[in-house]
């Protein structure tokens, strides 16, 4: 199909939509604006409304609830939340299930203390270090029986040379790199979560082996020699 026929047929859809909205949910879509300071020019606010109506519906039909997210399309919301960048997985040890050990057919770790409550990580594609961090509590709180939540700013802003790139999305196996060359990561507590890059934005594109070499640069005009 001709692409700005489907642009157009999607418009149309929407309009309609629009004109034909629930107006028993008229308070709750007040409510929910407000809830989320939302705010929307003139043109806007008809197919926001429509998009939320249907997201409303759908979760009626399961066991959800309405979110900021819910003015959002899937593609708006994969678009922007979604940092997550596949990479193939790299060689390591295979889990040998053991055949005499009953295992049940599920586990609510919330109910064993296991994860810390929902956490949001706003307009930033930093989905990778939020799983990356939920990893690394469990494992410590089975190490240590101490559930402690971890700080996915540190992973934004200073995973760059293991491969992250910030709010541009990453992956957890390089989160996991930083955290055992760094000797653990920072508490939540200690480096609260902002949904940007902090300190030099431009240092998590930058390959590992160029911030060595400007390092060494940097040394080199302190000093007026080569340190190692």
């Amino acid at each position: 199909m001709n692409p700005s026929l489907l642009l157009a047929a999607f418009c149309r859809g929407i309009a309609s939509a629009a004109l034909t909205r629930d107006h028993s949910l008229d308070a709750q879509w007040t409510k929910w604006k407000a809830k989320h300071k939302r705010l929307y020019g003139m043109n806007e606010e008809g197919w926001r409304r429509a998009v939320w109506e249907k997201n409303m519906k759908m979760i009626e039909h399961f066991t959800m609830a309405m979110n900021a997210f819910g003015d959002m399309t899937n593609e708006e919301f994969r678009q922007v939340m979604n940092g997550f960048q596949y990479q193939k997985h790299r060689k390591g040890k295979e889990f040998q299930e053991h055949l005499l050990l009953e295992i049940p057919t599920s586990v609510d770790w919330r109910e064993k203390g296991y994860v810390t409550p929902v956490k949001d990580q706003a307009q930033c594609g930093s989905c990778w270090a939020f799983s990356a961090t939920g990893a690394l509590e469990g494992q410590m709180f089975w190490k240590t029986g101490k559930l402690t939540s971890l700080s996915e700013q540190n992973l934004v802003d200073c995973s760059g040379p293991q491969g992250n790139e910030g709010c541009n999305g990453g992956f957890m196996d390089n989160s996991f790199q930083y955290v055992q060359e760094n000797g653990g990561p920072d508490s939540e507590a200690s480096y609260s979560y902002e949904g940007k890059v902090n300190g030099a934005p431009f240092l998590a594109a930058i390959p590992a082996f160029i911030l060595l070499l400007m390092t060494l640069a940097l040394r080199t005009s302190l000093h007026g020699r080569r340190t190692w």
